[in-house]
């Protein structure tokens, strides 16, 4: 196939030579293409990509047209193809999901302690890379010739760094530039520029909100807003309860459909890649619970997600969702309901939620490159609105490690189009059969 590619290159090289374009323009555009084609060639042989049996047929495919399309007097057409089989030659391969490695996955993140994000590992798009006796893995997917590491690896911590200098080297093998979405501060050195072997920037994007269930308590003036929204709820009659999804009975999980299809328009879908699980009410995995808030008339109008780590010693919100009519003050009643759940159940840490960028909202007298930055994270509103959310957990004072991106300096343009697009592109939402 390869070979069939470079004699159709070869074929047009020669016709060129042999004046087959007698004006400068036609001379000039198929030269330019087939620099095109070598330079995409030549690209991806120092990335070190391979070259598969599919991406060798779509490109002496891609070649082969051009060719005919040049024979036809179709020069642009026959341009476009010619360059195009170099780039076909040499795209980025691509690691498949593996949801049925779920429940090795959960006996790591089973295993993992004080990391708020090792659930999220166990979302269905994710592929892994274990260590050789499968004591630790790291989540990641690919994207437009990019490996992107969800978070921080998950197992056993004396493994990290024989785990990511594998990973490291299995990424080179197949031409992939890695990226770390949400990596911790405490694992920031195992992405050194030694074990990557090239430069790596590391720019912060935020701060777990990781709350102390030990300590936790709504005394004193500043937790006063919090216990306001609280008794709000109180007023109105909403209680709470809290179930294992796995437990979901036809009515309750029909109920929880209908708070899911009305908590808002894009119920249909669902997004996120980092910070976010999926399957949602279709009890895939284990080790969720849900935090149920009904109204005085006993109909559910809110429920949270959450999910364990750590033989529960960690729990995570996943998605709140409520009803557009629900009670004031329901998000924070269930989230201190969960607080005191985790409490009398042992656990010793509950995540809210991510405070991105915590540093532009609380800025008094903002910078030119605050405010910049400021309107340039108002651009993602129609997707999340962060300065809502940051005030939301705010309430909570309990901002917890930083997290950051991990990348090379260069590949920032490329990767803010692979991040996006991981973290917004919607996906078709499935339910149990029931739930709605």
């Amino acid at each position: 196939m390869v070979l069939c590619v470079l004699a159709c290159l070869t074929v047009l090289v020669v016709r060129e030579q042999l004046g087959y374009y007698r004006d400068a323009a036609g001379r000039f555009g198929w030269s330019v293409a087939l620099l095109a084609a070598v330079a995409l060639i030549a690209r991806g042989v120092f990335l070190g990509r391979p070259v598969t049996t599919g991406h060798a047929a779509a490109a002496a495919a891609a070649a082969s047209a051009g060719l005919f399309a040049h024979f036809l007097a179709l020069g642009m057409l026959g341009n476009v193809l010619v360059a195009v089989s170099g780039l076909a030659l040499m795209m980025p391969t691509t690691a498949q999901p593996q949801p049925e490695m779920l429940d090795q996955v959960w006996a790591l993140v089973n295993a993992t302690r004080g990391d708020p994000l090792a659930p999220f590992a166990m979302h269905s798009s994710k592929s892994y890379h274990f260590n050789t006796d499968k004591t630790a893995a790291i989540a990641y997917r690919t994207r437009l010739g990019f490996a992107v590491v969800s978070g921080d690896p998950i197992g056993e911590t004396t493994q990290f760094n024989a785990l990511v200098a594998d990973f490291v080297a299995m990424c080179h093998s197949r031409g992939w530039q890695i990226i770390v979405l949400a990596g911790g501060q405490r694992h920031l050195g195992l992405w050194r520029n030694e074990t990557v072997g090239q430069p790596m920037l590391a720019v912060p994007i935020g701060r777990d909100v990781v709350v102390d269930v030990r300590h936790f308590t709504l005394a004193g003036r500043r937790n006063r807003n919090l216990r306001q929204a609280v008794q709000r709820s109180h007023n109105c009659g909403v209680m709470t309860e809290v179930v294992d999804e796995r437990d979901l009975d036809s009515v309750l999980m029909s109920e929880l459909g209908e708070v899911l299809y009305a908590a808002h328009r894009a119920a249909r879908t669902e997004r996120g890649f980092c910070m976010n699980l999926d399957s949602v009410l279709r009890g895939r995995i284990p080790g969720i619970k849900l935090a149920i808030a009904r109204d005085r008339c006993g109909q559910v109008v809110a429920f949270h997600r959450y999910a364990t780590a750590g033989e529960g010693s960690d729990i995570t919100l996943d998605v709140p969702f409520r009803r557009p009519d629900a009670p004031n003050g329901v998000d924070e009643r269930l989230s201190v309901d969960m607080i005191n759940e985790a409490k009398s159940g042992d656990a010793l840490r509950l995540s809210l939620a991510f405070a991105a960028f915590p540093e532009i909202f609380d800025a008094i007298h903002p910078g030119p490159l605050q405010y910049v930055a400021h309107r340039m994270i108002h651009l993602l509103d129609p997707l999340i609105q962060l300065e809502s959310l940051y005030g939301y957990l705010r309430k909570y004072h309990s901002l917890a490690e930083r997290r950051y991106v991990v990348l090379c300096a260069h590949h920032i343009p490329a990767a803010l189009m692979v991040l996006l697009s991981l973290e917004f592109m919607p996906r078709p939402r499935l339910l149990q059969r029931g739930a709605r």
